[in-house]
């Protein structure tokens, strides 16, 4: 792997929350750092409830990375638009975040270490 970008298993719980509710709560998420970027915590597609994400159209690439797709967070009173991401078929160094989730984190969003 590239010294641009580290991956490594996040130490503890973490959870995250959107529109009152917890979508998923991990002891197996990975912080990735990338540059000067903030680190970011992706979680596993097991321990997030999909039932609340819908895929969107929006992607994006990276190239370090590969390409991404988004989800809206969809909550009974509203529905954050591509809150979260994910690398469905990763470059090779960054593997380990295949199947995971990041998701962004602001007033509607929360991403915390129990």
């Amino acid at each position: 792997m590239s010294d641009y970008i580290r991956i490594r298993e996040a130490e503890g719980t973490w959870v995250v929350r959107a529109g009152g509710a917890v979508l998923g709560e991990s002891s197996n998420a990975l912080i990735l750092s990338e540059g000067s970027l903030p680190e970011r915590i992706y979680f596993p597609r097991a321990d997030i409830a999909m039932a609340f994400l819908d895929q969107t159209d929006t992607t994006s690439h990276c190239p370090h990375k590969g390409d991404a797709t988004y989800f809206s967070i969809v909550t009974k009173s509203t529905t954050i638009k591509d809150a979260a991401w994910s690398y469905d078929a990763p470059k090779d160094d960054v593997s380990r975040i295949s199947g995971h989730l990041c998701f962004y984190e602001g007033d509607q969003v929360a991403v915390e270490q129990l």
